[in-house]
């Protein structure tokens, strides 16, 4: 759960603060469920009136939750303040105690959780919490790898969430040499699996080397996983209230690069990354998108979250689509 006050202790004022109900992987489903793709979502949450009320809601919103593990205590939240990124240091992660922190090998009967689904995605947000949930999530891949699925992984860094004495590269490439599209940027990638970055990305470039260094970086994991298929990469700059966005894929024939997006404000940066991964997963999937339509499907979607309040999108393919 997702905490936004606002600020300057208006939240105290008024006796209130918008809770969105979220997370990396279900913002994810979230979106392949609104687009008519067959999803499930597993995770543990503790055996009370709000989980079931939850559960209730995802199974309205079209998402199998009936895997989902009633266990532990507690619902994992963080804070964060309306408008504001995930990367923001004003971030406050409550995890710790959580029942998906409590998980343990042996849990989850991944044999008939994954039974009848043919991808599955995770993110590197779950094996940030402990060394048990980094055990989980290798087993949930040796299950889908057994079962001959598609993997996917995002990339995504919370520095303030990897706080057990392990560091992220000692993890990260364990679990993703088991994954055949890789989302991420050249940033994350060498956070959490030790691949090149130029000193010279730490200052203003001109796009056409940010694109080149998506390949270069794309190109270095994909000799580095063989397994490893398709790497995405996002870029998202700032520039003042106005956001520019744009995106490239990448896999052995191809490098692709979206249509550039550009806003003047953002109404909520919380859970774009996954509209993008989500609109990835969903043009992969449709035999009749080119490479090129499914990296701008992907950005497009990504882009139009950036309008849109909550954590997960709303949008319909139509919608996307008329962007590019």
């Amino acid at each position: 759960m997702r905490f936004s006050p606002s600020l300057q202790k208006q939240w105290i004022k008024e006796h209130t603060m918008p809770v969105f109900i979220g997370g990396a992987e279900l913002n994810v489903a979230k979106a392949l469920a609104a687009w008519n793709t067959p999803v499930k979502y597993c995770t543990a949450v503790p055996d009370n009136y709000l989980s079931k009320e939850i559960m209730e809601s995802l199974q309205e919103d079209g998402i199998d939750a009936a895997s989902i593990l009633l266990s532990g205590e507690r619902i994992g939240t963080y804070t964060l303040p309306m408008g504001a990124d995930l990367k923001n240091a004003g971030v406050i992660y409550d995890r710790a105690y959580s029942s998906f922190s409590f998980l343990k090998k042996g849990m989850i009967d991944w044999e008939k959780v994954l039974e009848g689904y043919d991808w599955f995605h995770f993110t590197a947000i779950s094996p940030a919490l402990n060394t048990n949930i980094v055990e989980v999530c290798e087993e949930a891949l040796q299950f889908a790898t057994k079962k001959g699925m598609t993997i996917s992984v995002d990339l995504n860094y919370r520095a303030k969430l990897w706080q057990y004495g392990k560091k992220p590269v000692e993890v990260m490439p364990s679990l993703v040499k088991y994954c055949h599209v890789i989302m991420g940027n050249v940033w994350s990638a060498h956070q959490l699996l030790g691949t090149a970055l130029d000193p010279t990305l730490n200052d203003p470039c001109e796009k056409d080397f940010y694109i080149a260094q998506s390949e270069k970086v794309s190109k270095e994991i994909m000799a580095t996983y063989p397994i490893c298929t398709t790497v995405a990469n996002t870029y998202r700059f700032s520039e003042g209230e106005a956001v520019r966005y744009y995106a490239t894929l990448t896999n052995s024939q191809s490098h692709e690069v979206c249509k550039e997006h550009f806003c003047e404000n953002v109404i909520d940066k919380v859970g774009s990354g996954d509209c993008f991964m989500a609109g990835l997963i969903y043009g992969t999937l449709q035999s009749d998108f080119t490479f090129e339509q499914v990296i701008n499907f992907a950005a497009s979607a990504a882009f139009g979250k950036l309008q849109e309040v909550g954590d997960y999108t709303k949008q319909s393919v139509e919608l996307i689509k008329s962007r590019y």
